[in-house]
């Protein structure tokens, strides 16, 4: 079984805020494949999860820890479920990466994420994929993290739907086919068409 992460932050006030990209990929393939995010077991604390079966299983979560402290929930996902680490893909916003650009990397340090280093410290590895998506830095001068905590511009709203689909695409072919697949397709270079 593959298990994609979407990291973000919980609350209404952070919904439709940059930072929260990761949730909206996962509330993606939960509507594509009409499944119920719900109160993980009480082992993993604080995540939602839903859980679709067949040909390709996959497990999709939601921590609720808030982004800093998201491995708390990651870590437990993973011993819970007996996870291979090369089976889980955490899915993350990117200030490094334009908006609407799509970065996969099967291992790698956290490039300042905070989300990233606590899931790097819970599990004691850098050795899961991700997929970056990009949200653009904004103007140089405001501070990175009201920038991240804040909702998309006008005409990043516009193309945002599409941009998320993209990215849920991304994170089922990498529940399918793996991280390879998703590198090859979707990284800047391949076929991606930023």
């Amino acid at each position: 079984m593959r298990v994609i992460v979407g990291l973000g932050n919980p609350g209404r006030e952070y919904r439709e805020t940059r930072h929260n990209v990761g949730f909206m990929v996962v509330d993606e393939i939960a509507r594509r494949h009409n499944l119920t995010l719900a109160m993980a077991p009480s082992q993993i604390p604080d995540a939602m999860i839903a859980k679709k079966f067949g040909g390709s299983a996959v497990l999709v979560a939601k921590p609720l820890t808030f982004m800093n402290n998201s491995g708390e929930a990651v870590a437990a996902l993973a011993r819970y479920y007996d996870v291979p680490i090369g089976d889980l893909l955490i899915v993350i916003d990117e200030v490094a990466l334009p908006f609407g650009r799509l970065r996969a990397r099967a291992r790698g340090s956290a490039g300042g994420h905070n989300g990233l280093k606590s899931v790097i410290a819970r599990l004691g590895t850098t050795d899961f994929a991700r997929l970056r998506l990009g949200v653009g830095r904004g103007d140089a001068r405001r501070d990175l993290a009201d920038h991240v905590l804040s909702k998309f511009e006008a005409d990043e709203q516009s193309a945002l739907g599409e941009f998320i689909a993209r990215a849920a695409d991304a994170a089922e072919m990498f529940a399918a086919e793996g991280i390879e697949k998703v590198m090859n397709t979707y990284n800047p270079g391949a076929t991606d068409p930023d």
